[in-house]
């Protein structure tokens, strides 16, 4: 237990200046988003763009292109969330849940692309000459594409994007663990409970929804 606490502080007081603004704008991206608050985009944004600086800077390229993906994908939300209403309603953007139907046509691509994503980040190695072979390549592609998902569903404002956050999460919870990275694994705990306050949050306002329609 010593270790596990002296690891986190190590960590924690390690963090350099793009590790302490992606902390906070990734914090209050979730924050926001539980709120229902446009600006969780800007914040994702923000955040993405740190993340960008670190993934150039650790020549981590294949996060690098994730996260150009993650951008397209927090922009498109952001315009969504402010403009994919009828023109002349000028209520938000209201929480709206999706069909059995579209979750499947939703959860097929996103399965297909976590096998794909998990064979090229497994045989990355063999194409570029030097890389070192990847750690547990198909539970990263899990988490990456579902997290593609998560975001997709979240810019459509569909409460069914937190089962995938909270999937993504858990996850992202063991791995980290696993590789004795028990700051961000600590972390990501935070965000499962983030996750289910969300959820719960979202929940309420649908039923406020439907109650006064």
């Amino acid at each position: 237990m010593s270790d596990f606490i002296e690891q986190i502080a190590d960590t924690a007081s390690s963090l350099d200046v793009w590790g302490i603004l992606g902390l906070i704008f990734g914090l209050l991206a979730v924050w926001f988003l539980i709120k229902e608050n446009i600006w969780t985009w800007p914040s994702g944004i923000a955040y993405v763009l740190v993340s960008l600086v670190v993934f150039w800077k650790a020549r981590l390229f294949g996060d690098l292109l994730l996260h150009i993906l993650y951008l397209i994908l927090n922009g498109y939300g952001w315009y969504y969330w402010r403009y994919g209403k009828n023109e002349d309603d000028d209520e938000e953007l209201a929480v709206s849940t999706s069909s059995p139907k579209e979750m499947l046509l939703i959860l097929i691509p996103t399965l297909v692309g976590v096998y794909v994503f998990g064979y090229l980040l497994e045989h990355l190695p063999d194409y570029i000459s030097g890389l070192p072979p990847a750690a547990l390549p198909y539970w990263d592609s899990v988490t990456s594409i579902l997290s593609v998902t998560g975001i997709w569903l979240t810019a459509k404002k569909k409460i069914e994007s937190w089962y995938y956050w909270l999937v993504v999460d858990i996850l992202a919870t063991g791995i980290y663990f696993y590789k004795a990275l028990y700051f961000y694994a600590v972390l990501y705990m935070v965000y499962i409970v983030l996750a289910v306050l969300g959820y719960l949050s979202w929940k309420k306002s649908l039923e406020t929804q439907q109650q006064a329609a």
